[in-house]
C-alpha cells in the first residue's frame, strides 16, 4: 500500500491570490479554520483541485464580518446551515461552521453549530472526505482513518454504514461514485452490502438529486465495473428498472469507443447507452429524472431512427453533439466518421423564403414547400455556397411553377 504524506503537499491552489489572507482573517494560525474535504483528499492523491472548502469554529455571522473586513466579498449562500462563500478574485471558497446533526430523515438534516472538530468529522459521509489540514503548514487531522483508506483506495463510511445511509439516502449513489473514481470494488465489504440492502430507500429522494448524482457517476473515467455491480445487485432497480445487463454491455462498448475516438466522457451519452434503444422510453425516463428539455431531446436523438446520407447531413439535422452521440453509440455511420464532424461548423442555408420570392416565386404555401426542397437539395449537394445554392433554387422554382400550370 502506498503511504501518503503526513502533511498536505505543495499544490497550486494553496498559492492562489487571496487565500492566505483569507485564512489569516479566519484565524487559521490559531487553529480556528482548516481546509477540509475534496481539496485535502485530491491534493494527497496528486490530482487537480477544483473547489476549496474551509471549516471553522467561528459562527457564520462572525465569518461574514471577518471576510468583509479582509476586503473580500461574502455571500450568505447557506447561512442557515453555516455556509458562507468568500469570493477571491472571482474564485469562490466555501466556509462552513463546524456542525453536528440534530435530526435527519434521509433527505435533509437539522444541524447545530459546534466547536468540536471530531464531532464535525463524524457527520461526514466517508473517511476520505473527513480529512482536515491546517492552512499554515498543511498538518493533517485524521479522526477516522481516512488517510489509510485513501491510500488503500477504500471507500468507507464513517461509523455504521446503515446509520450513515439512513441520515441521507443519496449516500448510496455517492458510495458508488466515489468507488468508481477513487476506490476498488469490494462486494463483501460492510459498506457495499449496506448500500445494496438499503437500495429501496432511493425512492424517497427527489428525482433531481438522483439524476445529478447518477450523471456524476457516469462522468468518471470508467464507471463500467461499478455500474455493472449496481445493476447485478439491483441497486438502481427502484428508480431505473429499465436498465439491465445489455445496457451495461452497451456502456462498456461506448467507453471503449470514446477512448478510440479521443472523445471526452459524457454522462448524458453514457446514460443513453444504458437505456433500451427506444426514443419514446428514453423521453419518459428523461422526464422521470426531471432532466431539462434540451437533455431529453438529446436522449431522444441519440436513440431515434434518424436517417442521413452523410455524417455532415446528420450533424446538420441534430447538431454535432447529437451526431457524435449516435456514431459512438453505434446508431449511425462509424466511429472513424467522428473526425469528419468533430470540429465542423454547421452551416446555415444561404437563402431564405424572401430570397425565393425575390427570384420570382409568388408568396404563399409554395414558398415553404420550395424552401424545404431547396434545403434537401443543398444538403445532398454538400452544403454549397450561395452562388451554387441560387442555381439550385432556380431549378426548384422552375419545377414549382410548372407544377402549378
Amino acid at each position: 500500500m502506498t503511504l501518503l504524506p503526513e502533511r498536505l503537499p505543495p499544490a497550486d491552489w494553496r498559492a492562489r491570490a487571496g487565500l492566505a489572507a483569507l485564512c489569516d482573517a479566519l484565524g487559521a494560525g490559531e487553529g480556528a479554520a482548516r481546509f477540509v474535504g475534496g481539496a485535502v483528499r485530491d491534493s494527497l492523491l496528486g490530482i487537480p483541485v477544483k473547489d476549496v472548502d474551509i471549516a471553522t469554529v467561528l459562527l457564520p455571522e462572525e465569518v461574514m464580518r471577518r471576510v468583509k473586513a479582509a476586503g473580500f466579498k461574502a455571500v450568505p449562500t447557506g447561512i442557515a446551515h453555516g455556509t458562507i462563500t468568500a469570493v477571491l478574485n472571482h474564485w469562490p471558497v466555501e466556509i462552513t461552521t463546524l456542525r453536528r446533526d440534530v435530526t435527519t430523515d434521509g433527505r435533509r438534516a437539522t444541524v447545530a453549530f459546534g466547536t468540536d472538530w471530531r464531532e464535525d468529522a463524524a457527520r461526514r459521509d466517508f473517511t476520505m472526505n473527513a480529512l482536515y489540514a491546517d492552512p499554515p503548514d498543511g498538518t493533517l487531522h485524521d479522526y477516522f482513518g481516512g488517510r489509510a483508506d485513501l491510500a488503500a483506495r477504500r471507500v468507507r463510511f464513517i461509523g455504521d454504514p446503515h446509520a450513515r445511509i439512513a441520515e441521507d439516502h443519496l449516500r448510496i449513489l455517492r458510495y458508488f461514485r466515489f468507488t468508481a473514481r477513487f476506490g476498488t470494488m469490494d462486494p463483501d465489504s460492510a459498506d457495499y452490502r449496506a448500500c445494496v440492502a438499503r437500495a429501496a430507500s432511493l425512492m424517497s429522494l427527489s428525482r433531481e438529486r438522483i439524476a445529478d448524482e447518477l450523471l456524476r457517476l457516469l462522468g468518471v473515467a470508467d464507471p463500467g465495473e461499478v455500474v455493472a455491480a449496481m445493476i447485478a445487485d439491483d441497486v438502481l432497480r427502484p428508480v431505473l428498472p429499465e436498465i439491465d445487463a445489455q445496457g451495461v454491455a452497451r456502456l462498456r462498448t461506448l467507453i471503449a469507443r470514446e477512448a478510440e475516438a479521443d472523445v471526452a466522457p459524457d454522462p448524458l451519452r453514457r446514460l443513453a447507452a444504458l437505456l433500451p434503444p427506444d426514443e419514446a422510453l428514453a423521453d419518459q425516463i428523461g422526464a422521470r429524472l426531471r432532466l431539462s428539455n434540451k437533455a431529453r431531446a438529446r436522449l431522444r436523438n441519440a436513440l431515434a431512427p434518424i436517417e442521413a446520407e452523410t455524417p455532415e447531413a446528420l450533424a446538420y439535422r441534430i447538431g454535432t453533439t447529437g451526431a457524435i452521440d449516435r456514431m459512438l453509440l453505434g446508431n449511425a455511420f462509424q466511429v472513424t466518421d467522428i473526425a469528419t464532424v468533430k470540429d465542423w461548423q454547421v452551416p446555415r442555408l444561404p437563402l431564405s423564403g424572401g430570397d425565393l420570392i425575390a427570384m420570382g416565386l409568388e408568396a404563399g404555401p409554395r414558398v415553404a414547400r420550395a424552401l424545404q426542397a431547396l434545403e434537401r437539395a443543398w444538403i445532398a449537394a454538400g452544403f454549397p455556397a450561395e452562388a451554387e445554392t441560387r442555381a439550385l433554387a432556380t431549378q426548384i422554382i422552375v419545377l414549382e411553377l410548372r407544377s402549378t400550370q
